[in-house]
């Protein structure tokens, strides 16, 4: 037992489970916390610009080191300006820590206007955060922030919050610290394993499909020798890419989903629709099974709510996906699935089909993808914000290192990008990051730039300018016979770059991308490049990437069903 602060306590607890950042603001009610911050040196503090920034740099840094991120903020307000962050990371089953401070304790609940009041604030944020908790006295601190981690760390990983009201930062008494909880992955029971071994070893066309869940258990290296010795292909979602090389010749890529009116798409769906067997690791199946009921579904997943979801002709296999495929796969090679013939033909011509289809369109947006591409190390980590070119990045931008690729899964925060960018760095220092933004997205949280200067986080942003909310506008024209609202009115951005002491560059053509990204690498300064984009074809709605016929973007009397 030591006697300190509720402050003290909970940075005590921060480094005891390994954290070595806290991205956040200081404010009135956290006082008693940044003044322990400040006064231990194993966590430095990154000061952000707005909270938003603040959880959504611990989504990029969560995402990149495989470590939580945690985030701080002041309450009312602030929760409510961080909330946006958690709303990304839950969507990706990113580890987030949000500490938020409260209002004194004995005005919580009573409604009598305190300073950033918000009553049952917890409630605010409860569906994208799986667990809360509101700490009284110093002594709950450990204990709090040992079960934060622990939910973090076990089942599926999301946000969790914390909140603090400002006495518990500063009033003192004895404080017993707990040491970081072992945990144990998950693995199904032997005969669950063995029953979906026999199936996989008997099927004639099996066919993974890998997610998310893959990355945050680390499983990618499990992944690839599944599909090796078994001869089995993998397509990935798009939480999934990069989980297996693209390169790989076991890949087939990413894909959207099954509903992609281009003809490379429907080669994909063919495949998959022709699988006997589907293997799901890691992964929602957000758009059901790509070969429907008429295959069986061995579906292995963290949380057992995703379980049977899908489909009824599924086993399944509630484990972690890195320690269920090391224990599957012995039994599958035993069952005789070793006998498979290689897939790697049908899989070369798959793709080729796709790059035929990218040649023959000649659509612009696949010259810009190979420029950025040619201009990116391999080993770079690239965070696509919402913009078309992220659409086609999906399925057409190669993917060689596991958890390179950072998108904002179906939560589709515009804006996110910038700053999760930046939380990437702060993760990986000496690795390559690049942000794709567009003005729109890029001006949510451009004065984030200010962070990156500050602190050194040397991020080379790509702004894609075509003064609009692009995607917004082409659907208003195409389908509802004329825009409205989406004209924007820019910086001129090398200037405003350079306002905060980075680097701006500009292309006059954005397929100067090839030559200007790596140069601005090299400069080992937070750097932006403003490139023109209005005079590059975007496909109209329904034959640009991947999207489909929703009813709602569609002129019509109504959506009433009877």
């Amino acid at each position: 037992m030591v006697r300190m602060s509720g402050g003290e306590a909970l940075v005590r607890s921060l480094v005891n489970e390994g954290v070595d950042v806290v991205f956040g603001i200081p404010g009135i009610q956290i006082y008693g916390i940044v003044a322990a911050l400040r006064d231990e040196p194993g966590i430095r503090m990154i000061t952000t610009r707005h909270e938003q920034a603040t959880t959504f740099m611990a989504d990029g840094y969560a995402r990149a080191s495989g470590r939580p991120g945690v985030a701080l903020v002041v309450p009312g307000a602030g929760l409510y300006n961080a909330a946006s962050g958690l709303t990304n990371a839950y969507a990706r089953s990113s580890p987030v820590l949000l500490i938020a401070g409260q209002i004194p304790r004995a005005a919580i609940g009573k409604g009598l206007g305190a300073v950033h009041e918000v009553m049952d604030q917890p409630r605010t944020v409860r569906s994208v955060t799986k667990w809360q908790r509101r700490v009284l006295r110093p002594r709950e601190v450990p204990e709090a922030v040992f079960e934060a981690f622990r939910q973090m760390r076990t089942g599926r990983p999301r946000p969790v919050l914390i909140e603090f009201p400002p006495e518990v930062g500063v009033e003192r008494e004895e404080v017993q610290l707990r040491s970081p909880a072992r945990i144990s992955r998950i693995v199904p029971s032997p005969e669950d394993l063995r029953e979906a071994a026999h199936v996989i070893a008997a099927s004639r066309t099996p066919l993974i499909f890998a997610g998310g869940g893959v990355a945050r258990s680390d499983a990618e290296g499990a992944l690839v020798r599944l599909a090796e010795a078994t001869n089995i292909p993998v397509v990935t979602s798009s939480g999934g890419k990069g989980t297996i090389p693209d390169s790989h010749p076991l890949s087939y890529g990413s894909c959207f989903g099954p509903w992609g009116e281009r003809q490379e798409m429907n080669q994909l769906y063919g495949v998959m629709q022709s699988a006997d067997v589907v293997i799901g690791i890691g992964t929602r199946f957000s758009l059901g099974n790509p070969a429907g009921e008429s295959s069986v579904l061995i579906n292995i997943n963290i949380d057992d709510s995703e379980l049977t979801r899908i489909q009824s002709n599924t086993i399944p296999l509630h484990g972690d996906a890195r320690a269920t495929i090391e224990a599957l796969l012995p039994l599958v090679m035993a069952a005789g699935a070793a006998e498979r013939p290689s897939p790697t033909e049908a899989v070369a011509a798959a793709r080729n089909l796709i790059a035929y289809y990218d040649i023959r369109l000649k659509e612009p947006l696949y010259a810009v993808l190979e420029a950025i591409q040619n201009g990116i190390p391999a080993d770079a980590f690239v965070v696509w914000d919402v913009t078309q070119l992220a659409f086609y990045a999906r399925t057409h931008y190669k993917v060689s290192r596991p958890k390179t690729y950072v998108d904002s899964g179906y939560s589709f925060n515009l804006g996110y990008a910038f700053p999760t960018a930046l939380g990437v760095k702060v993760a990986k220092p000496h690795r390559s990051v690049v942000c794709v933004a567009g003005d729109g997205g890029f001006m949510f949280n451009a004065s984030e730039l200010s962070t990156a200067v500050k602190y050194g986080i040397n991020v080379v942003t790509v702004v894609l300018r075509n003064d609009s909310y692009g995607n917004v506008a082409r659907d208003l024209d195409s389908a509802f016979d004329g825009t409205y609202g989406t004209d924007l009115h820019n910086p001129d951005f090398v200037k405003f770059a350079e306002s905060f002491g980075t680097i701006g560059m500009r292309a006059d053509d954005p397929l100067e991308l090839e030559t200007l990204i790596p140069l601005a690498l090299s400069k080992d300064a937070p750097v932006v490049i403003d490139v023109p984009f209005s005079s590059v074809r975007v496909p109209p709605a329904p034959h640009y990437a991947f999207v489909y016929k929703l009813p709602w973007t569609q002129p019509q009397e109504g959506l009433i069903e009877s």
